[in-house]
């Protein structure tokens, strides 16, 4: 059973924590990237996870060699995705530890999905109405692994970094998390793994 009782904050991270998206993202990306002659490699975009699209498309351009267009890519991407229709499903885990702990602690979402598609999704599946704030790619400068994500869900919610923990399912939202000075909780393929 996961305690967390020493903390006043949850942030969570929304795609693959929250709500089981991945799948519809990976899809998304292989026909972007199918579509400007970009080599696609699923575990590489997955480990980009959280990551801005127009940083990902930059990051493919420079890992590859590229010119696109990354406005192009990001504007591709996004449609193809929101083409998908794909049937949004909540993680179980990560609900249950938001209904223990709903009217305890505060809680928001710190996401890498842009301002219109995160609060669709938080709405479409009921979230929204659980959280604080939500802070997505549309509200900072500098995205994960920038801890300014997570920063800012915590000042929206009068709270400092330490008094706040963070539930994340990649590497650069971990990183994004230690970057804030926030404690990180990892799911990995929908499981909370206990520290």
């Amino acid at each position: 059973m996961l305690d967390l009782s020493k903390y006043k904050g949850i942030v969570f991270d929304m795609d693959g924590t929250l709500i089981d998206s991945m799948g519809s993202h990976a899809t998304a990306w292989q026909q972007t990237c199918d579509s400007f002659g970009i080599p696609y490699d699923r575990e590489y975009i997955h480990s980009l996870g959280g990551v801005p699209t127009r940083e990902i498309a930059k990051l493919l351009n420079e890992k590859y060699g590229l010119n696109c267009d990354l406005d192009g890519v990001a504007k591709k991407k996004r449609d193809a995705w929101l083409a998908l229709d794909d049937n949004l499903t909540i993680i179980p885990d990560t609900f249950e530890v938001m209904q223990r702990y709903q009217g305890k602690l505060k809680m928001g979402v710190g996401t890498g999905s842009e301002r219109t598609n995160a609060i669709r999704m938080l709405t479409e599946t009921g979230l929204l109405d659980r959280l604080e704030t939500v802070v997505t790619s549309s509200d900072v400068t500098q995205g994960k692994p920038h801890g300014e994500t997570f920063l800012t869900v915590a000042k929206n919610m009068g709270l400092t970094a330490n008094e706040c923990v963070v539930f994340e399912d990649t590497k650069i939202g971990k990183q994004a998390a230690e970057n804030a000075g926030m404690d990180c909780i990892m799911v990995i393929n929908g499981k909370i793994q206990l520290p």
